[in-house]
């Protein structure tokens, strides 16, 4: 899977190791959710990818990026994008019952533990193959933040699986790390930059589910969603992000459901609205189905997004179980 597509020119960006992970979840999801075998036989296909092609058994990770054409792609590995392709192939075991995606799994996580850390924090990306880290530099995904935690949460889902007690202390440790800091990540320097930081802080708000049984985890998911619906209502007349919304509204829904949060139905309903709004509705388009990335100054952002189109229809799927009543039973994607 690509990381994105230039609908203006029509052309793929390079295949992304982190969003064919995306693509993995987000195909078993919507199979289970209207039950066509060609969505799993397509999770299949991307997870024998990334565990027959793009894992590397020397090196015990996953690469940031796959050319076959000779592109050759700068040689790094994202902790981040580790975490989200653990978690990929994680669902499809579960979906399929091949217990050899979760065994690259294990390994990839493994690595993530033993290769990322420096005492409490963990590097964003490191050089292949020596797997030094890389500078961190003021953009939010080449330092560490409480964004990470939604990659960490892997290592939860890797306990839950395997037994293995270094993952759910790994997991822990994460957790604590990104309570400690989260207050760092927003706002941005502009209204914009605030937006995409939306986009991660909103990770962290995901991954902190498993443990939402402490008060302080409650807590900071409650401020949270406070916190992201003010900023995206103040930026949005500038800059919106199709997977803010989308994100946002997930939480909301995960929050009433699982932390007994109660539940702006007037937000959330508003929130579903913009989802819609992003949705291409062209049965002549390549894209029809799909979502827009984003909108600015009202004018729509001229390419698709795989994980924007993942996160809006898991949340408006999500809100139509709300609506009618039906509890929420998938993982997050």
């Amino acid at each position: 899977m690509a990381r994105f597509h230039h609908s203006d020119v029509g052309r793929n960006a390079r295949t992304s190791t982190e969003i064919t992970g995306y693509a993995v979840s987000s195909l078993v999801f919507l199979h289970e959710r209207v039950g066509d075998p060609a969505l799993l036989e397509a999770a299949v296909r991307g997870g024998r990818f990334l565990v027959d092609t793009a894992w590397s058994p020397s090196l015990k990770t996953f690469p940031y990026e796959y050319a076959g054409d000779g592109d050759a792609p700068q040689p790094l590995t994202y902790f981040f994008d580790c975490g989200i392709i653990v978690r990929g192939l994680l669902q499809l075991t579960r979906a399929t019952g091949d217990n050899s995606y979760a065994e690259v799994a294990q390994l990839a996580g493994e690595s993530m533990i033993r290769d990322f850390a420096t005492g409490d924090t963990w590097h964003p990306i490191l050089n292949l193959p020596g797997k030094y880290p890389l500078q961190w530099t003021d953009q939010w995904s080449r330092r560490p933040g409480c964004y990470q935690l939604k990659s960490a949460l892997a290592w939860h889902e890797l306990h839950q699986v395997t037994g293995d007690a270094r993952f759910e202390r790994a997991y822990q440790a994460a957790l604590t790390k990104a309570l400690a800091t989260e207050a760092e990540f927003l706002p941005a320097d502009t209204p914009e930059k605030t937006m995409d930081r939306l986009h991660a802080y909103s990770y962290f708000l995901e991954a902190m589910f498993p443990a939402v049984d402490r008060p302080a985890v409650r807590n900071a998911i409650a401020a949270g969603i406070h916190k992201v619906s003010a900023y995206l209502r103040e930026i949005r007349p500038v800059f919106e992000r199709s997977d803010v919304n989308a994100q946002l509204l997930r939480v909301r829904l995960l929050a009433t459901q699982n932390a007994g949060l109660p539940l702006n139905e007037e937000e959330a309903a508003e929130e579903a609205h913009a989802i819609e709004q992003f949705q291409i509705e062209n049965p002549r388009s390549p894209h029809h189905g799909g979502f827009w990335f984003g909108r600015r100054n009202g004018e729509m952002t001229p390419f698709t997004n795989p994980v924007s189109t993942a996160f809006c229809s898991q949340a408006h799927a999500w809100w139509q179980d709300h609506l009618s009543g039906r509890a929420i039973v998938q993982a997050v994607i």
